[in-house]
């Protein structure tokens, strides 16, 4: 077989700029500016030696993944310190709503550090405690709120998932959003789901693989009166998708699919959930973070691959497979800019405060939050596993 090397933008540099505010990117982000950082870095952990656990989200930078002593994405991250509990301190390379679910599922005595506390998640900001508390009033006033369960996505804030623990409702990962919204709808006779915060993942799921319609879903607005619906469209919907994307995955677009099928024959379009309905409509393949890794891993020598995630971890696939083709399914080269405030100089600042006895950006979640929190996420682990979305 013939191949042809590929460079990662098939497409090339560019700018689209009406795609999203702030977020024209120049290219690749600059080398870490102090060459000791590293040195430094090793020298701290080595330190801190079993005393510390450094977990490493896999859209973080190459200069901070390098000093993870696991990989992964936020829930298994969270689950994988909560097994290491001799760790008396986990650093979190990852944004704050993870540092708080790690928080909630370790020991008492455990401390999470987030080394840069204003790495936040755009996503999750999109649905405020109070914001959801009013939609729950709405809903009560509509008199549907005795039918609607809410399932909220682990990218949401620990308040957030302790409003769903208070309602009866569960949290759901990229991989197993199918099992708990089937979970959600046997919990009443005529269910819905109040779906938070990313309404992409809500209606890919709901209608690709559980067979609802996009009539059976509307959008709630926070900004709007009863989310911008009128009580009728309220009572005939299944699923209340809260108003809510990821910058990043929001940015991959149906034509970017169809240009690069004409540029390279035989590619494989493989695409996160989160991206929206036509992008999803139009791949291959759609899956979770780790399913993405898993089928790039067990992909044939010489396949090509257009991958619509976050560029840290389709660069970090493409080095990692050289002998097959990577491509990063947008025209322009952007990360996800709050989690690259995770970068080399906070690792090391966090790192070598806590050498020197000083506990720095400690998440701590507050015990009424956290109680309710866990039993939301309780009721995820207790959702029966589908291991080929894993």
């Amino acid at each position: 077989m013939t191949t042809v090397d590929l460079p990662l933008l098939p497409l090339g540099p560019g700018k689209d700029l009406g795609a999203e505010r702030g977020v024209e990117c120049p290219g690749d982000l600059p080398a870490a500016s102090d060459p000791g950082l590293v040195e430094r870095a090793r020298a701290a952990k080595a330190a801190l030696g079993e005393r510390v656990f450094v977990l490493g989200h896999h859209y973080q930078r190459d200069e901070v993944i390098q000093f993870a002593d696991v990989t992964g994405d936020s829930f298994k991250l969270a689950r994988d310190a909560a097994a290491r509990p001799a760790a008396e301190y986990v650093v979190f390379c990852g944004v704050h709503f993870m540092a708080e679910s790690a928080d909630i599922l370790t020991a008492p005595e455990q401390k999470v550090v987030l080394p840069d506390l204003a790495a936040g998640c755009s996503m999750a900001d999109m649905a405020r405690l109070a914001q959801v508390e009013d939609a729950w009033d709405s809903l009560t006033d509509a008199g549907l709120a005795e039918s609607v369960v809410p399932v909220t996505y682990m990218n949401s804030s620990a308040d957030i998932k302790a409003f769903c623990g208070r309602h009866g409702g569960t949290v759901c990962t990229s991989s197993n959003a199918e099992v708990a919204l089937e979970w959600a709808f046997d919990q009443k006779p005529d269910a819905k789901v109040l779906f938070l915060p990313d309404q992409h993942l809500g209606r890919n799921t709901a209608v690709l693989q559980m067979g609802l319609t996009l009539e059976d879903c509307v959008v709630w607005d926070p900004r709007q009166p009863n989310g911008g619906n009128t009580v009728e469209e309220l009572r005939a919907a299944r699923m209340l998708l809260w108003k809510g994307h990821c910058s990043v995955h929001g940015r991959f677009r149906a034509d970017v699919v169809d240009e690069l099928r004409e540029k390279i024959p035989g590619v494989t379009i493989l695409v996160h959930p989160e991206c929206t309905h036509d992008v999803v409509l139009k791949a291959d393949l759609v899956g979770s973070t780790e399913f993405i890794i898993k089928t790039v891993e067990a992909a044939p020598a010489g396949s090509s691959w257009a991958i619509g995630t976050e560029l840290n971890l389709v660069k970090r696939l493409a080095a990692a497979h050289p002998d097959k083709h990577v491509t990063f399914l947008d025209r322009t080269v952007c990360y996800c800019s709050t989690m690259n405030r995770i970068d080399l100089p906070h690792l090391v600042w966090a790192l070598e405060s806590l050498v020197a006895g000083n506990e720095v950006n400690v998440i701590r979640v507050d015990p009424d939050t956290e109680r309710h929190a866990q039993v939301a996420l309780q009721r995820m682990l207790d959702l029966p596993g589908k291991s080929h979305r894993d």
